[in-house]
């Protein structure tokens, strides 16, 4: 009986030194993927991946900021953030999701936008022209149609649609977040969300856009209070992400007004008619359309997105609104992951 029971004790002895060995050596194992995952290759002063890239323009050179995170040579996914004249910060939810699945990525701050160059000089706020810049910085950081994912939120939506439409030889895959493919129907269905608000509120709201006080801090207080919580990020504003709240006060409002219109409740500007429908079946790549129940944009025109072009997949996120990157993280990261591991891995089906 004793010998039993010292063989016993060996026996969980050995069991025990060997899961010890095992666990001492999943962190060296998770070191060295950290470290080749952080690995950019960089000599001389290291820039924690910033890089600043010059645009070419009709009105002289520019700079354009951005920042690398991540090593990996097969998926490189390119963040086209929203506004126009937005900045990054409100995309940082990525930071809580990509680095854990192996995938590099790189933020941006389009021309206009706070860490980049802001000219002056509103002949450069055009659709062509930032389609231009997209390109250059697609050169400047070397992607290519065998690891470039273009993600675009929002305005980015716009932006990374119409960049497909000229340059999708270029891409791997591409991913529209939050928008539709037609900024006349985007205001239509934006009136009808409106129309849902009380009347009393939209009594007020008329009131101050006759007298074109856009800017007025009662009106923007209105808007955010009673229909930005609603559609834009489901959360009281004081519970917002601080990074949404960092990148909506930096604003270029300049930027903004020319391209979109002076208010989410009159969209119009240089947009104000742009509607590529019709061209969505030109685009050949694999593309995920993301649509939310209480986004600005009709998540039914999502769908209808991701069934227009080629190789299309719709991924709806039922607790989202327009920023469902933060309100929906449960649906949106694990959808929006799985479509770029089956792009990269030659998985996907339409």
């Amino acid at each position: 009986m004793k010998r039993n029971i010292q063989s016993l004790l060996l026996v969980l002895i050995a069991i025990a030194f060997t899961s010890l060995v095992s666990c001492n050596s999943t962190p060296q194992n998770t070191q060295s993927g950290t470290k080749q995952y952080f690995d950019y290759g960089e000599t001389g002063m290291k820039t924690a991946g910033v890089k600043m890239i010059p645009i070419e323009t009709p009105k002289g050179t520019f700079n354009v900021w951005t920042k690398r995170i991540g090593n990996n040579p097969r998926i490189k996914v390119l963040l086209l953030h929203g506004g126009p004249g937005l900045t990054h910060e409100y995309l940082e939810s990525v930071e809580s999701f990509f680095p854990g699945e192996g995938i590099e990525f790189y933020y941006y701050n389009q021309l206009g936008s706070a860490y980049s160059d802001q000219p002056n000089d509103s002949s450069l706020w055009t659709l062509d022209r930032f389609v231009e810049e997209v390109e250059q910085v697609r050169k400047a950081l070397n992607l290519n149609k065998d690891n470039f994912y273009l993600y675009g939120q929002s305005w980015g939506g716009i932006l990374a649609m119409q960049y497909a439409l000229k340059y999708q030889d270029n891409l791997k895959a591409l991913i529209i977040s939050n928008m539709m493919a037609s900024f006349p129907e985007y205001g239509k269905y934006n009136a009808t969300l409106r129309a849902q608000l009380r009347p009393s509120l939209l009594d007020s709201l008329t009131r101050y856009e006759a007298a074109n006080q856009y800017l007025d801090p009662v009106y923007q207080q209105l808007v955010m209070n009673e229909f930005y919580t609603r559609h834009i990020c489901r959360r009281k504003v004081k519970d917002w992400p601080e990074n949404v709240t960092r990148s909506f006060s930096r604003v270029n409002n300049q930027v903004y007004v020319l391209m979109q219109g002076p208010s989410e409740f009159v969209p119009g500007g240089r947009l104000k008619n742009w509607d590529i429908t019709a061209e969505l079946p030109k685009i050949k790549v694999p593309v995920l359309a993301i649509g939310s129940k209480y986004d600005t944009m009709d998540p039914k025109a999502m769908e209808a997105i991701s069934k227009s072009v080629q190789k299309g997949t719709y991924l709806y996120c039922p607790e989202g609104s327009h920023l469902s990157l933060w309100d929906d993280q449960q649906h949106y990261f694990p959808g929006l992951i799985a479509f770029i591991h089956s792009v990269d891995k030659g998985t996907f089906k339409p």
